[in-house]
């Protein structure tokens, strides 16, 4: 059997380069290797209030992006979550496998309920089963993902376990794949925080679309360490992720870019760092808008109809072994 990887993301605000750097980049080095499935999962988008003519055309917005980032409708199945049914029915099956406890010791709920309580809904308390069925639905051995991702990827694996063990053997269990290097891009505002889609401080982001001007402004403003020396050093955060960008954008070892910039200032450093970044997103921004409509409905449509084939096929095995069929 061909192993299989699994990711997705939301539809959601604005993608940045700690995206692209920790995810898509991942992607398409992952998908010469694995039969690959990429999702824009506009289903989990919706655990949080979204403009419905906004969510569509921000999902289709999404997957050029894929598309331009280099992940290739020949190698890879790209689809939308809400045209894969299986996806939600699934989800209604693992949620009686889960528990209560697993899914309240899920971090990522705590932080985005805010302490709303009871006014909160149930969709983003579930969304980790929902994302267990994504992956399971596919029988996927290797999921890129995020270091915030991590405890739903082991839950996703209690799950799995869980059910092999009581109707028989059904679901591979899946392993987490993190990048060494990129996995986490800290704000350029904030470098103690996570790059985000959702930060209030746009300076603290560079996003896929943004124009040159933007990103010059936006590196010129970055915030750097005390000191003086360009060179990674996990103790100075600001610097360290500035270079961090700077080696992932160039290719350069950490070796090459500390060397490049020996005896040289801060302002000699994010000059090329802009210019290294503007090189990237210029070309990247062309191949987004060069995705025709009729193209990218054909990519999604063929898209889905394979992806639906995997999953219905995995939905029926565990329809049969719980006597649902």
């Amino acid at each position: 059997m061909t192993k299989r990887i699994f990711s997705g993301a939301q539809p959601t605000g604005s993608l940045h380069i700690g995206n692209y750097l920790g995810a898509l980049r991942n992607w398409v080095e992952l998908q010469d290797q694995y039969e690959s499935f990429f999702c824009i999962v506009n289903l989990h988008a919706v655990t949080m209030p979204q403009d419905p003519k906004s969510l569509k055309q921000k999902t289709l917005d999404l997957a050029r992006i894929y598309l331009a980032s280099g992940i290739d409708p020949k190698k890879s199945t790209v689809f939308i979550q809400s045209d894969v049914s299986e996806h939600a029915e699934l989800a209604w099956v693992l949620s009686c496998v889960a528990r209560m406890g697993e899914l309240e010791r899920m971090t990522q709920f705590k932080d985005k309920s805010g302490g709303k309580g009871e006014r909160v809904g149930v969709g983003l308390f579930t969304y980790p089963v929902l994302m267990a069925s994504d992956i399971l639905l596919y029988k996927t051995h290797l999921v890129p993902v995020g270091q915030d991702q991590k405890q739903h990827l082991e839950l996703t694996r209690d799950i799995a376990e869980r059910f092999n063990r009581d109707f028989g053997e059904t679901f591979v269990v899946p392993e987490p794949y993190i990048a060494p290097v990129g996995a986490k891009i800290q704000s350029l505002a904030e470098p103690e925080k996570k790059m985000s889609k959702s930060d209030e401080n746009a300076n603290g982001s560079i996003f896929l679309l943004d124009d040159p001007d933007t990103v010059l402004k936006k590196i010129k403003r970055a915030v750097t360490d005390s000191g003086t020396d360009i060179k990674f050093d996990e103790t100075r955060p600001a610097i360290n992720n500035l270079l961090t960008i700077y080696r992932l954008m160039t290719g350069k070892s950490a070796e090459d870019c500390e060397a490049n910039f020996d005896g040289k200032g801060y302002g000699d450093f994010k000059k090329e760092l802009a210019e290294s970044v503007i090189a990237f997103l210029q070309p990247f921004q062309d191949r987004v808008r060069g995705c025709s409509d009729d193209d990218l409905e054909d990519i999604l449509k063929k898209g889905a109809e394979k992806a639906r084939g995997v999953a219905a096929a995995t939905l029926s095995e565990v329809y049969s072994k719980m006597g649902l069929r």
